[in-house]
């Protein structure tokens, strides 16, 4: 690809103060050479509503428009209970339908996420894992960011202070980049 590879940044919290958020705005400077990375903000998102699939709310068309125009996509999550937050799986269900509409449909992907507890979102980011195979998402492996203990690697204006934290997106950038070069190639 000669053109910047556009990847499409998602925080999976509406919270302004998320760790979630500090982390996808760490990842917007850190974003390799040649790509470019356009954050979309969840608020606004209503709850699914099946009825509506068909004659989405003006915020859904917009995030589906995002989702197509991007390259690929980073998502950043938080663990709630366990698993995948709300906000976000309600965005991924929108996005996916109607049946045979979905916008996320072989998009390459990286998960990261951040949390105050020592599992940095390890379980919310291995259940994504699971829906991007029905998603037909095509996911980076490897590097895993999971910030564990995020108080620590963030000051209190949510930038974040912490050299390794910052080698590792700046790595799972890379591979997401070169990712999606490989699949783009492999389209041809």
């Amino acid at each position: 690809m000669n053109t910047p590879i556009t990847i499409l940044g998602i925080a999976g919290s509406l919270r302004q103060g998320s760790y979630n958020r500090a982390a996808l705005r760490a990842a917007e400077r850190l974003v390799p050479e040649g790509a470019r990375l356009d954050v979309f903000d969840l608020a606004g998102i209503p709850p699914f509503n099946q009825d509506d699939e068909k004659n989405p709310p003006a915020r859904v068309v917009e995030l589906k428009r995002s989702i197509r125009a991007a390259d690929a996509v980073l998502l950043v999550t938080p663990e709630y209970n366990y698993s995948i937050p709300g906000v976000l799986k309600n965005a991924i269900d929108w996005a996916s339908r109607p049946y045979g509409d979905n916008a996320w449909d072989g998009k390459p992907v990286a998960v990261m996420g951040a949390s105050a507890g020592g599992l940095g979102t390890a379980r919310a980011q291995y259940h994504l894992r699971q829906v991007f195979v029905f998603l037909n998402m095509h996911a980076v492996n490897k590097p895993e960011v999971m910030i564990s203990n995020a108080a620590e690697r963030f000051d209190e204006q949510g930038n974040l202070k912490d050299e390794n934290t910052r080698k590792h997106i700046r790595s799972l950038l890379e591979s997401l980049v070169e990712w999606a070069q490989q699949l783009e190639r492999g389209k041809r």
